[in-house]
């Protein structure tokens, strides 16, 4: 990585606007429980440790496999630099993971570490149910090296319920072998929703599928911010946009890709239950719209080269933004907060335990860690730095952090998007039923 690109990174972390985020396609079934033991590591930026005391802490997180795996190393790197501290691990699909959340939450057994997302922060902060991470800055949790925009993402009002863990942005990534398929090399630079509906027809002649389809609240977000509008409004108590048309222009034409069989339709996605099922890697599907943090994973279970391209636009640079991919958040009926916050900090600062991390969480905050691991980046990694330090000067502030009542949105949202892939509702019907309900919602904030 040139100085070019160095710079550009350290520039993510001095000027990115950040809150959090939610992402892509998150796959795994794991749910798992590990009591881990320890080889030899040592934690070159460690913040204060716990008093020393015996300490068994629970850590949850969502993703795929690979993530799982690493994960489970860094806890192993922290235990054996922490011989006091053993730290049992709860993970599972995206989906999984938040349903298995809910109760413990409710019974106030959350875990002592919980990875966090922008769409439900909000949620769970004002709950009282994460405790505020602001008294370990600085203690625990070293930010000598992490820029203050890259910590106050996590912030709802004064207090941080979350602390960022990397930042990244959306993109296409597919395998450039099936994309020549379709007799091209490569998404044009510049190219336009039409290019892409013209793509994925051909696809179908090829007997392939393009993609397979788009998250809905993070890609209708991103057309909207195309626009100059926004899925939010700024209070958070209703849709950020008037006109129902931009909701139609968006969605109609992606049902139809799935009706003339040009995208899988939900019972085959139904299908896909971790990344090992995913039709990219299966060698079925050309490629996959997703956050960038979200590459290296499926290009190890791939197990074969895969290309990025930028976002159809046009207005691309108004639509795209960097976000935080994730949090860490420190439960509030923890009882070993000061070593929860002591493990945040491991996972953030430690260059060992980065270079195994390698930017699945989006590229690093500490720009001490982004300068220590850059050069044992693998060409997968090194594609998401390039891209993000692309992105930091191809993009525009992001919006808000989501409102409370997000996260029951997205699940409102994901049923509107199915019912109009089986053609059960028009894309106007559709469009007037999710401003109501998401509006109803909404105004519970107010």
């Amino acid at each position: 990585m040139g100085k070019k690109l160095s710079a550009a990174i350290a520039l993510i972390l001095a000027t990115t606007l950040t809150a959090c985020g939610s992402g892509g396609n998150n796959n795994n079934n794991t749910n798992q429980a590990a009591n881990t033991n320890a080889n030899a590591s040592t934690s070159a930026n460690a913040g204060k440790t716990d008093t020393g005391e015996n300490v068994t802490l629970r850590i949850a997180w969502w993703g795929s496999q690979p993530r799982h795996d690493y994960t489970l190393e860094v806890i192993k790197m922290y235990e054996a630099a922490h011989p006091n501290v053993k730290i049992e691990a709860e993970y599972a699909n995206f989906d999984d993971y938040w349903k298995k959340l809910a109760p413990q939450a409710a019974a106030s057994e959350l875990p002592d570490i919980v990875q966090m997302d922008i769409s439900y922060l909000s949620q769970y902060g004002s709950k009282g149910q994460l405790a505020d991470l602001t008294p370990y800055l600085n203690n625990q949790i070293n930010v000598a090296d992490i820029s203050e925009n890259a910590i106050s993402g996590g912030k709802i009002g004064d207090k941080l319920y979350g602390f960022n863990l990397g930042v990244n942005a959306v993109n296409f990534q597919y395998d450039p072998a099936l994309l020549k398929k379709l007799g091209v090399d490569k998404p044009d630079d510049n190219w336009t929703w039409d290019d892409y509906y013209a793509l994925a027809a051909k696809a179908k002649e090829a007997g392939l599928y393009f993609d397979n389809g788009f998250r809905p609240e993070v890609f209708f977000g991103y057309y909207l911010r195309t626009k100059g509008q926004h899925l939010y409004n700024a209070e958070g108590t209703a849709l950020g946009y008037d006109d129902d048309q931009l909701f139609v222009d968006f969605f109609k034409p992606l049902s139809q890709l799935v009706k003339d069989g040009d995208t899988p339709p939900p019972d085959v996605k139904a299908q896909i239950k971790g990344l090992e099922d995913d039709l990219l890697v299966k060698g079925q599907q050309v490629g996959i719209f997703q956050w960038t943090n979200q590459f290296v994973g499926i290009q190890q279970v791939a197990n074969r080269p895969l290309e990025m391209a930028h976002m159809p636009g046009p207005d691309r640079e108004k639509g795209l933004y960097l976000k935080p991919s994730m949090y860490f958040s420190v439960a509030q009926n923890s009882k070993h907060k000061e070593a929860a916050a002591d493990f945040i900090n491991f996972f953030v600062n430690d260059v060992e335990a980065n270079k195994l991390i390698k930017g699945d969480r989006g590229v690093p905050v500490s720009s001490k860690v982004i300068e220590a691991i850059k050069g044992t980046l693998e060409p997968a990694q090194q594609q998401v730095f390039d891209y993000v330090a692309w992105a930091q000067e191809n993009s525009s502030q992001m919006d808000p952090p989501d409102p409370i009542g997000a996260a029951e949105i997205i699940t409102l949202f994901a049923s509107i998007a199915e019912q109009m892939d089986f053609q059960q509702i028009s894309a106007e019907d559709a469009a007037k039923q999710f401003r109501e309900e998401a509006n109803a919602i909404l105004a519970k904030n107010k």
